[in-house]
């Protein structure tokens, strides 16, 4: 095992690092209120994180990451732009036996500012780059940005687009849902009944032969959802091209620059993507001008989407032998969701101390 005194070394030499680079460090509560990070990370995070009760503040949860209570401080009373720096420890419980920590430190970067975003990007990941190149790190890029907007240009209903974007960080249940939506895969049997018994009866006769109500949910949102199944059921599958188009975006892999020439070539078929690609071609510009070279860097259009849900743009990551060692993106939406009426386009990242020293062990 790695000796703590080592990582705490990686972690204390990152955060100078940040700080060099510009960014203010910032501090952020252990203990943090569990509703607002579930509402923004989804239950999901409920399995993974330790939750407790208190009397006074209700069911509270030990951090599990760092950059939602950063940005709630920002938007309370940041000035723009901006960019801080944090280390701290973070909580995760684990789902099976093995090395993965349950606490373990982070070292992150958080960037505010609107005047160019793509730039912002690129000035980020180059500083996670070089901080990591001297271990010769595997990169890896995507944006989440261009799958949500060809999600959007859908012919379909703005319900199963809606159930299409709830599911774009669930890669497998992603797929199912357009297997299905697009006709290559039929509904679940147990769907097709429950539908050809609530075509053949008076729902509300069939509410009322089903017992006593003991559940959460009133008649009226029970019809409701009902309706909304029998609804979607009967909307036209996807058209062909459509379906086939992004398919195509969720398996590309390919080095940026080409990724690129490759989006150019199907966007006057789902123009939808456009201007997510044109964001995605600035982006690279300001990259290459910043010693990055986009025709040798990977890009993945699903990379990022096991990650956390507030992603609404680029992300990236670093690995060394399978290990995860740093991670981050872009995350406009989250600041609107914290601003109270206020956004301002972010992007940030993390490191992983423990990781680190581990490699340099394995080097030295």
């Amino acid at each position: 095992m790695t000796d703590r005194a080592a990582i705490r070394a990686e972690a204390e030499t990152l955060f100078a690092s940040f700080k060099s680079a510009g960014a203010v460090a910032v501090e952020a509560d252990t203990l943090l209120p569990a509703e607002t990070l579930l509402d923004l990370y989804g239950e999901d995070i409920r399995a993974r994180a330790y939750v407790t009760s208190d009397p006074l503040r209700g069911e509270m949860m030990l951090r599990p990451d760092f950059t939602v209570p950063v940005v709630q401080a920002h938007m309370q009373n940041g000035a723009e732009p901006a960019r801080y720096c944090y280390m701290g420890e973070v909580f995760r419980k684990q789902d099976r036996p093995g090395t993965r920590a349950n606490e373990y430190l982070q070292v992150g970067f958080e960037l505010f500012d609107r005047s160019a975003p793509e730039a912002a990007d690129a000035e980020l990941f180059t500083l996670f780059h070089g901080l990591l190149a001297p271990l010769g790190l595997r990169p890896a890029t995507g944006d989440i940005g261009i799958l949500m907007a060809a999600v959007k240009g859908l012919s379909t209903s703005p319900r199963r687009k809606a159930a299409l974007l709830r599911h774009i960080w669930r890669p497998a249940r992603f797929r199912k849902l357009l297997d299905r939506f697009s006709g290559r895969a039929a509904a679940p049997q147990a769907r097709h009944d429950m539908l050809t018994r609530l075509r053949s009866g008076d729902l509300a006769a069939l509410i009322a032969d089903a017992g006593p109500m003991i559940g959460l949910r009133s008649e009226a949102e029970i019809t409701a959802r009902a309706n909304a199944l029998i609804e979607d059921d009967q909307t036209p599958p996807l058209a062909a091209p459509e379906a086939a188009l992004l398919y195509d975006l969720l398996t590309l892999q390919a080095p940026a620059r080409a990724a690129l020439s490759h989006m150019r070539g199907i966007t006057s078929m789902l123009p939808a993507i456009e201007p997510a690609v044109d964001r995605f071609a600035t982006r690279l510009d300001a990259l290459e001008r910043h010693g990055i070279n986009p025709s040798d860097l990977p890009f993945e259009a699903s990379h990022g989407r096991s990650s956390m849900e507030y992603y609404d743009g680029f992300v990236f990551s670093f690995e060394g032998n399978g290990l995860p060692v740093a991670s981050g993106g872009r995350y406009d939406a989250l600041t609107a969701v914290l601003g109270q009426g206020r956004s301002i386009p972010a992007v940030g990242g993390m490191i992983r101390p423990a990781m680190l020293a581990t490699l340099r062990e394995a080097l030295a």
